[in-house]
């Protein structure tokens, strides 16, 4: 007895490629359970195929061998349950999903499956200021700069600024109380995405707090640091920057600048033209992460998850 493999078949023999790459493409904007009422399937069906279709996707994507890495961590359920997401940022696809937290011994996975020669090939590596993933990025691509990501930089500095907002809503007493009460994305989101009355309600607040006033010009102005092509730029403007917080009062900011202080060569090292990345790629992923996870009520299959971050940003087929 002979059985012949006929290369138009699925893995699922009662289905064509054709087909199954068809729900693929579906359920690239819709969910499963939608795609499943619309072809009159199992939802585990549906699931199955669409498993195919982005494997598919991988293979024809094929070995990736990066010069710029972007590396974060993916919270996947409650309870600080953590896996690390590594980026190629020059062809702006996620390469790799693993790991089983976010320590140095997760990291090194991503290296041991990038293998000795690619590695040495990594001229950049943009990431947060977590210690582990430098450590892991340091002994297996030593020749890398170490680039830390502006935006979790901002975040930190958007940290500071809400510490200051609690202890001026804490140490203030009616009406001026009540002008900060509510508005804490107000002062954390920058003032171009602010609605017109949002923008009243921050002008009203920062006219009758100096303290916050102050705390949301240096946050404003932090993000200059990286538009400077030289080092020494950047360094003068940090200097100056600090000198600023002398006789303010802002211990949280003062904090904030020493972590800046610690963890400096990470930050100027944006300021050399090899260095020049999209930064906002990173956060771009996370944000359509966030609409995977959202979508799925909270993905129990970690194999379909892998295969959804790896190929969100893959053209279909």
């Amino acid at each position: 007895m002979k059985q012949e493999k006929l290369p138009w078949l699925a893995d699922n023999p009662f289905y064509t490629k054709r087909f199954a790459f068809f729900v693929g493409r579906r359920c690239r904007t819709a969910t499963i359970r939608d795609v499943a009422r619309e072809v009159h399937l199992d939802w585990k069906t549906v699931k199955d195929l669409e498993k195919q279709y982005m494997r598919e996707q991988l293979r024809r994507a094929g070995n990736p061998a990066p010069g710029a890495l972007g590396i974060d961590e993916l919270s996947i359920r409650k309870g600080h349950t953590y896996r690390i997401i590594v980026s190629d940022l020059e062809r702006r696809r996620p390469i790799w999903f693993g790991g089983e937290d976010r320590s140095e011994q997760s990291m090194d996975r991503f290296y041991e499956w990038l293998g000795p020669a690619r590695s040495r090939g990594i001229r950049l590596a943009v990431m947060d200021m977590w210690k582990p993933f430098r450590n892991s990025t340091r002994k297996a691509a030593p020749q890398a700069s170490i680039l830390f990501d502006k935006f979790h930089v901002m975040r930190h500095l958007g940290d500071a600024l809400d510490k200051v907002r609690k202890s001026e809503y804490a140490r203030l007493t009616g009406k001026d109380r009540s002008y900060i009460k509510g508005h804490k994305y107000t002062l954390l989101s920058h003032r171009d995405n602010l609605t017109l009355d949002r923008r009243k309600a921050l002008k009203k607040l920062l006219s009758a707090n100096r303290r916050l006033h102050t705390a949301y010009l240096l946050k404003e102005s932090f993000g200059q640091l990286w538009d400077y092509q030289r080092e020494a730029w950047a360094r003068r403007f940090f200097e100056n920057w600090k000198a600023t917080l002398r006789w303010q009062r802002l211990k949280p900011y003062q904090k904030f600048a020493q972590m800046i202080e610690r963890h400096w060569d990470g930050i100027a090292a944006y300021c050399r033209p090899e260095n020049k990345v999209s930064l906002g790629f990173v956060e771009g992923l996370n944000n359509k992460i966030r609409v995977i996870q959202r979508r799925a009520y909270g993905l129990r299959d970690e194999e379909y998850l892998r295969l959804k971050i790896l190929t969100c940003m893959l053209p279909e087929i």
